[in-house]
């Protein structure tokens, strides 16, 4: 039996990630275990090339497998083309935290996730939240989280992914209190500027002081066009690509403001089924925040990003 295998360094030194000694800017991109087209689940390895030949063509070097482990096709492949991985189990805003059964069954999961793809080199982050409240029944499960995958493996960064932040209206920048980030390695989080959150001032002038001091990466963020149609990039129920791409070049503006800015990854790579998606012309049962259709189509946006990570 032959196996292929790698080596390499990732590390944290103030608000830089290393990889192998030299600081890297995290350019990722999230995508589901699915393949639009045919509306079913990715399961082989001609799958994996469909989804991780995408990311890699926009440029990305990260890939947030959202939000449950994907098959290891993936994870192989994505080793292969020299991705990094971002690997999470589904917990997910408010679930019980209180509950011992539930705790058990999420390290169960982690135990499950670390151990198949911990000598992997290309996962560089365990993530082990996505966008939940603080509470002191929260903190205890996440922090017992944290310990349970540092007696597996202590060579990759821990994150978790929060949508926390609040505008302070005395400093005029974004600003969340959240103990529980300093158990974390690097901080993400997750704001969709523009979409569900209006701006509150121009988008060069929005300022952001989380987690100073700490690596910061956006992890999710963007907003939903329907492929093909346009509308007037300043209204954002037209759905139109156009404001999609607004909205994204608006973005790309505020990173600017984010000192301790590690990297991004937009939300997402591929419009997705999603049945709680009820709009009767532009949804119909998907999610349209992808910067590619569900036809396999790219929108204006992905070559916003394109742009952006060909630059960086």
């Amino acid at each position: 039996m032959k196996e292929n295998i790698g080596f390499r360094n990732l590390s944290v030194k103030g608000t830089k990630i290393y990889l192998n000694d030299a600081p890297i800017f995290m350019k990722g991109i999230s995508f589901h275990e699915e393949i639009a087209q045919r509306q079913g689940r990715a399961f082989s390895e001609q799958d994996a090339v469909a989804l991780l030949s995408e990311a890699k063509e926009l440029g990305a070097n990260l890939v947030r497998l959202a939000h449950y482990p994907q098959n290891e096709y993936i994870v192989r492949l994505a080793e292969k083309m020299g991705i990094m991985l971002w690997e999470e189990i589904p917990i997910w805003q408010g679930i019980d935290f209180k509950n011992a059964g539930t705790r058990m069954k999420a390290q169960r999961m982690y135990t499950e996730m670390v151990m198949r793809d911990r000598n992997r080199c290309a996962l560089a982050f365990w993530g082990v939240a996505n966008e939940t409240a603080p509470s002191e029944a929260r903190n205890a499960f996440l922090k017992s989280l944290v310990e349970h995958c540092h007696e597996m493996d202590t060579t990759r960064l821990i994150t978790a992914a929060f949508d926390l932040p609040k505008l302070n209206p005395e400093t005029k920048a974004f600003e969340m209190k959240d103990s529980f980030i300093e158990e974390l390695d690097v901080v993400s989080i997750n704001k969709y500027m523009g979409w569900y959150h209006a701006w509150p001032s121009d988008p060069s002038e929005v300022c952001w002081n989380v987690a100073p001091g700490k690596p910061l990466i956006f992890s999710e963020f963007g907003g939903e066009a329907l492929y093909g149609q346009s509308g007037d990039s300043t209204v954002t129920s037209s759905w139109s690509e156009e404001y999609q791409e607004k909205l994204f070049r608006d973005n790309l503006e505020m990173f600017n403001n984010v000192k301790n800015l590690a990297g991004i990854s937009p939300w997402i790579l591929f419009d997705f089924r999603s049945p709680y998606r009820f709009h009767p012309t532009n949804q119909e049962g998907w999610n349209r925040k992808g910067l590619i259709s569900d036809q396999g189509f790219r929108k204006k946006a992905w070559y916003v990003m394109k742009e952006f990570y060909n630059n960086k």
